[in-house]
């Protein structure tokens, strides 16, 4: 069988999951796709996925199944309820999805021994212009054999796919990288703030500071938009940022870990949320520290 040869799946086409299955038809892959609302399967549709009228026909067409579902109980709902009862041994669900590392190993045991089915925990990072230029850096749990596959099957959407060990070890992963990308977005729009009432011109901020030590991919997505208030069109979301978050402080419970900053994050990142921003761009934060 080779590459091509695979039949896809993928079921989650939101912000990132129509990019990433835009690029995967470009590079001639079938792929089949399902929604919860169906309104958003057009623009994929149009370029050459196959709409399913249900995840169980997906799973029948399917051998290489990819999930990008918005949180842990979401994947939950979907691999116990739909996948499951209709998966058959020898075929691969990739979870994109930023989920539980616990829930992640307790689903990839369940489908293993009620279905005969393989996982692999893969999350993403470089938001939606990652997933539209093909640069995502990934990062994988699971085993090798199953490594090789999605080295292949996502090819056409990483820059960087990196093997972390045994499955839920790509979600641990992923924790910590929104750890720090969401501590840097806070301190950015905290210092976008403070730029402003001292009179400096923020929107040179990016600039100035590029190739330094300040320097990052939030610096320089973000920080153009506080300065300008552009909020929109929205590319990622504070409620996922505060879902990793809350995630991150479960793991380190767990593990007897400290996160003194990336909790206060998560008390920052709820605070802006509970103001009606939970759907908003991260960007939005600047007019947190505005209203101080």
């Amino acid at each position: 069988m080779t590459t091509k040869d695979y039949a896809l799946g993928f079921i989650g086409i939101g912000l990132m999951g129509q990019p990433m299955t835009l690029r995967l038809l470009d590079a001639g892959f079938q792929v089949n796709v399902w929604n919860r609302s169906a309104d958003k399967l057009t623009t994929v549709a149009q370029a050459g996925a196959r709409a399913c009228n249900s995840i169980a026909a997906l799973v029948a067409a399917s051998e290489v199944i990819l999930l990008c579902l918005a949180d842990t109980s979401v994947v939950e709902t979907v691999v116990n309820e739909q996948i499951i009862p209709h998966g058959s041994a020898g075929k691969l669900i990739i979870d994109l999805s930023s989920i539980a590392p616990e829930t992640t190993r307790q689903l990839a045991d369940s489908v293993k021994q009620r279905c005969g089915m393989h996982w692999l925990d893969a999350p993403v990072s470089g938001g939606t212009a990652g997933a539209e230029q093909g640069s995502l850096a990934i990062m994988a749990g699971g085993e090798a054999e199953d490594i090789a596959v999605a080295r292949h099957v996502l090819q056409p959407l990483y820059s960087r796919l990196t093997h972390m060990g045994p499955v839920g070890s790509g979600q641990a992963t992923k924790i910590c990288n929104q750890m720090i990308v969401s501590c840097n977005v806070l301190v950015i729009a905290e210092m976008m703030a403070l730029a402003e009432r001292a009179g400096v011109d923020s929107a040179k901020i990016p600039e100035a500071l590029a190739g330094g030590f300040a320097d990052s991919k939030p610096l320089q997505i973000v920080a153009p938009e506080m300065a300008a208030d552009q909020f929109e069109p929205v590319k990622w979301r504070v409620k996922t940022l505060l879902k990793d978050l809350n995630m991150a402080g479960a793991l380190a419970s767990a593990h007897g870990s400290a996160m003194p900053m990336s909790g206060l994050a998560a008390q920052l990142m709820q605070l802006h949320g509970s103001r009606g921003f939970l759907e908003q761009d991260p960007s939005t934060l600047i007019k947190l520290y505005r209203s101080v």
